[in-house]
């Protein structure tokens, strides 16, 4: 009796995979963040929907709501209980992100990536940003199927933000006017 053997891509190999098979993408996440000093871990959700190239829509549900939206040109973030909303051109602002990254933005040449060991059936990929102008120090990626299952980043504070995608729906059809953003009447606009 013979064993049978399969082979797991390694996690470079299906983030790779998934950024040329990824044409769109839509779900919903869960995102805990754990403090240094240990204080209680801030949990927030949300939805998302993403296309190629360059192209998001994030939006925090709870506990407060928050809108991030980028064209591949423009990066809008908007707090509806300040009615603001800061304006930011997508190359200055999007380069080494976990959204360029998902975004299959030039991924080596914005990251350094490793393979780390396997945990809890996912294939693990240490993202590191390179030069000096990254919000964050590294993301874990957890890779299943050629598909982000979760998203561990690590900022220059000592503070994990840990996000688990749900229902990860792989080029769904999507409406265009989901890109952009016109702010709402009365609001406060930064252009930064």
């Amino acid at each position: 009796m013979g064993l049978t053997q399969f082979c797991v891509a390694s996690g470079i190999d299906q983030l790779k995979d998934f950024g040329t098979q990824m044409r769109s993408a839509r779900g919903t996440f869960n995102q805990t963040v754990l403090s240094k000093s240990g204080r209680k871990p801030q949990e927030s959700s949300g939805r998302f929907v993403m296309q190629r190239p360059g192209k998001f829509r994030w939006a925090y549900d709870k506990p407060y709501p928050q809108l991030l939206i980028s064209d591949g040109k423009t990066l809008w973030s908007f707090d509806p209980e300040l009615n603001q909303v800061a304006i930011k051109q997508v190359s200055s602002a999007l380069g080494a992100t976990p959204a360029a990254l998902l975004a299959g933005q030039a991924l080596e040449k914005n990251f350094v990536l490793k393979n780390l060991p396997t945990r809890d059936g996912l294939e693990l990929v240490e993202a590191t940003p390179r030069g000096g102008e990254a919000s964050f120090d590294r993301m874990v990626i957890g890779m299943r199927a050629n598909r982000p299952v979760s998203m561990e980043i690590h900022d220059s504070f000592g503070q994990i933000s840990l996000l688990v995608f749900n229902h990860f729906e792989m080029n769904p059809r999507l409406e265009a006017n989901q890109f952009h953003f016109i702010p709402p009447a009365g609001a406060d606009v930064l252009k930064e």
